[in-house]
């Protein structure tokens, strides 16, 4: 069994670590699976991509498509034409893609024309807002797939919901949760921590990127003033991304204690996130990141594809009001956040139950 994993964008990196060791696992025990690592270059700044490779252990790309930049209709179309040609000279037997980002749905549409089957790892999430492009990616992709698998319940009665039949469902966990249990005693102290004398339990780590938080300036100034307002005297850590690096620049929000960094490595990122005393976020992983690790999450978003981590886990779901920020603080700092407890399946195998799956299903 010949399969194209598809990587295009940070999170990505993450979920399809542990897929590859699974299949180096099985191979090497005798197994007839193979794969080819096609990296469709989306993300193309070395702190976003290039350190997820080192760090995860994550062999260099058989192909990559170096399909970044422009619009999104703009990279659709690049990683679907240079991906077609890659498929016309050679066809693997299953088209693997993971998560929600614009490399997985385009994969999967050329897969599926040229008649190759594709599976879809973190299949059946649904936020139910259409405004956001990974909406749409998930929705296009899970229409179009042949085999589903998922990281809860819930993803598997919303695929139910569809006319997804349960023998093309395979409840099998988070890949991205693989990679973090595996990776959790490699954590690597970042520079800023010495630098800023950080202490465990005594800083507030943040990010956002999202449209909806960063793209209009007043909104995004209002959030930084309330966070910094209402976050007592502890250091905020605000790794920023490209994105909102351009929309910060002439803000005019400053504190001595709004520290902002360059992007950091994964295993860098979460030595900070695991030893803080919380994070604020717009980011879907980082609230399945923060839910194992027990660590209280602020979630800046109206909805969430990932309900579990607020029903089950250790994150809530602010909205993008900025003046839901304030008693949210305040409930941290009075020592009520839930404790949280961690979603079934979430415990380091699901590499490994995609593959036996896959095994199965071919033999």
């Amino acid at each position: 069994m010949n399969i194209d994993i598809i990587a295009g964008a940070r999170p990505n990196f993450m979920k399809i670590a542990p897929i590859i060791s699974a299949i180096k696992e099985k191979s090497e025990a005798g197994f007839n699976i193979s794969y080819r690592l096609i990296h469709t270059g989306q993300h193309y700044d070395k702190k976003m991509s290039g350190d997820f490779f080192e760090q995860l252990g994550i062999p260099e790309p058989n192909i990559n498509l170096e399909a970044g930049g422009g619009t999104q209709a703009e990279q659709t179309a690049a990683i679907m034409v240079r991906y077609e040609k890659v498929l016309m000279e050679s066809k693997p037997d299953l088209v693997l893609v993971v998560g929600d980002v614009t490399s997985t749905m385009a994969c999967a549409i050329v897969a599926q024309k040229l008649h190759v089957k594709v599976a879809h790892v973190e299949a059946g999430i649904r936020s139910g807002d259409w405004t956001m492009p990974e909406e749409i990616n998930r929705m296009v992709t899970d229409s179009i797939t042949n085999y589903f698998f998922t990281t809860t319940e819930i993803a598997n009665d919303s695929l139910r919901k569809t006319g997804v039949t349960d023998d093309r469902i395979f409840f099998v966990g988070n890949t991205m949760i693989d990679t973090l249990l595996k990776n959790r005693t490699k954590f690597i102290k970042p520079s800023i921590w010495d630098e800023l004398g950080l202490q465990a339990g005594s800083y507030i780590v943040m990010t956002l990127h999202r449209p909806a938080n960063v793209d209009e300036e007043g909104k995004l100034k209002e959030l930084l003033q309330e966070i910094i307002d209402n976050s007592e005297n502890l250091p905020l850590i605000f790794p920023v991304h490209p994105r909102t690096a351009k929309i910060l620049q002439g803000l005019g929000v400053s504190s001595e204690r709004l520290h902002m960094v360059e992007p950091l490595g994964y295993l860098e990122f979460n030595y900070l996130v695991e030893k803080a005393k919380a994070v604020v976020t717009d980011s879907g992983g980082i609230t399945e990141e923060t839910t194992v690790m027990g660590v209280p999450c602020m979630t800046l978003r109206d909805n969430t594809e990932r309900p579990e981590t607020i029903t089950i886990g250790t994150n809530e779901l602010l909205g993008t009001n900025p003046k839901a920020i304030k008693p949210a603080f305040g409930k941290l700092f009075k020592g009520e956040w839930k404790k949280g407890g961690i979603p079934e399946l979430w415990d380091g195998k699901t590499g490994e139950r995609i593959i036996n799956a896959l095994l199965k299903l071919e033999s």
